[in-house]
């Protein structure tokens, strides 16, 4: 069948077959036993084994499937069910471990509007376990600067947490298509940076247009989650920035907790393409 990935060497369309994505011109990538294709040229690594490493991709996993930030994955299912067609082409670019890519297309299949659906990340490991999620939607490595998809393919393209790549979010949107850009909120996991932080502060919010893109809405999402035990403690702390920047002494007081109950706190920043 016919992929919605286009070849990253050549830009021709990828048609994919039982074990290989194969385009016109016999370029070929295999396909993984858990489901992804690696379409990260050399030229655009940074590193050897770029993006999100086991151990994050690992705790992702594990917290994201408690249902913790259920409340967001239902919110952006509705704000994306209210703006989709009969089967609407879905990109989900920086997609992570494939939570709410997954909860995307398995809402939108309930709903009678199956749709055809991608997901990239930059990270090899993290992929891994997306795939495992759901093998209706299409994964692939990539970057989400280089996105290895044609010109005007998506009607809706989701970034969650993700960078920020608004020409290449431009080129591959349809007019009239719409984009979602998930940030935190301003007292996002405030109780845990008090744990961590002597002098924490808030996340900034801020309303900015960007060319091409006209402001639709933006949609706040808050609730508070209570972690019953320190594997879970540990597994949201793993999967956020601070673990790699938080002092000795704030990562040895959230080592010793068995309890957190924290905010949450998520801004859906919705546009749509002029």
């Amino acid at each position: 069948m016919e992929s919605l990935f286009r070849c990253p060497v050549c830009g021709a369309p990828l048609t994919r077959e039982e074990h290989t994505y194969r385009c016109p011109s016999r370029h070929s990538y295999d396909i993984a036993r858990e489901g992804y294709t690696y379409l990260l040229p050399p030229n655009q690594k940074h590193s050897a084994a770029p993006g999100d490493d086991r151990g994050m991709a690992a705790a992702r996993r594990e917290f994201l499937s408690k249902g913790y930030y259920e409340l967001l994955l239902n919110t952006l299912c509705c704000q994306i069910l209210s703006r989709s067609g009969d089967s609407p082409v879905i990109l989900d670019a920086g997609c992570g471990e494939g939570y709410y890519t997954a909860g995307i297309y398995r809402a939108l299949t309930a709903a009678g509007k199956p749709p055809r659906m991608a997901g990239t990340d930059i990270s090899k490991a993290i992929l891994r376990s997306a795939a495992r999620r759901e093998s209706g939607i299409e994964w692939a490595v990539a970057s989400s600067y280089h996105l290895p998809v044609a010109d005007g393919m998506a009607d809706i393209l989701l970034d969650c947490f993700s960078p920020l790549a608004l020409e290449e979010f431009r080129r591959v949107l349809k007019p009239g298509g719409y984009f979602l850009y998930v940030v935190p909120g301003a007292d996002h996991l405030w109780e845990l940076k008090q744990i961590l932080y002597d002098r924490p502060y808030p996340n900034e919010e801020k309303e900015t247009p960007y060319e091409g893109f006209v402001y639709q809405a933006i949609v706040p999402v808050e609730d508070t989650i209570t972690l019953p035990c320190q594997a879970d403690i540990h597994a949201l702390f793993q999967m956020t920035p601070y673990y790699w920047k938080t002092p000795k002494a704030g990562a040895e007081r959230l080592a010793a907790l068995d309890r957190l109950t924290t905010r949450i706190s998520f801004r859906i920043h919705i546009f749509q393409k002029s």
